[in-house]
């Protein structure tokens, strides 16, 4: 379910009021945690962290117009969504992740190959969520993003 929101505030206002305060409390924990560089937009319809081109110039391999998509977060019809690719690229940090899940909740987290999903927003983890976005800088980011899904070496060496 992607939104139509031009910016992040407009997104946030159309938010359902149950789970808003836990949106806004999720988006403040990763703006904090997440490392320099990145930049929060709206992107795929939902309120994203990229590595702006200023940064990697290639952009996206599927679309090299778009930034490189790092983090997304997104209210849809089911609960709150967190999409992360340094879980999807690199098993050693999904490893980690849920080991600290389990210190954390008793239940199995509710996830895909990079989603976590949330269905209740009172049993988001916000300090492991924190933690999580602290694990990739930028230039960790882009390597493991080169390495594990970019075909074509010849676009070069990234810019760091």
């Amino acid at each position: 379910m992607q939104s139509s929101a031009k910016t992040v505030a407009d997104y946030l206002k159309a938010i359902p009021p149950e789970r808003l305060s836990a949106m806004q409390k999720l988006r403040a924990v990763i703006l904090k945690h997440l490392p320099e560089g990145y930049e929060e937009v709206m992107s795929y319809g939902m309120i994203g962290y990229v590595v702006p081109h200023r940064l990697y110039p290639a952009g996206y391999h599927c679309t090299p117009a778009l930034p490189l998509p790092f983090m997304n977060l997104a209210s849809q019809k089911s609960g709150i969504a967190l999409y992360h690719m340094g879980l999807y690229a690199d098993a050693g940090l999904m490893d980690w992740f849920l080991g600290e899940w389990g210190k954390v909740s008793l239940k199995k987290p509710d996830m895909g190959k990079s989603c976590i999903r949330f269905s209740k927003p009172e049993l988001i983890p916000f300090e492991l969520i924190g933690a999580l976005c602290e694990r990739l800088s930028v230039p960790g980011w882009i390597a493991l993003y080169e390495q594990r899904f970019v075909k074509n070496k010849s676009r070069g060496p990234s810019k760091k």
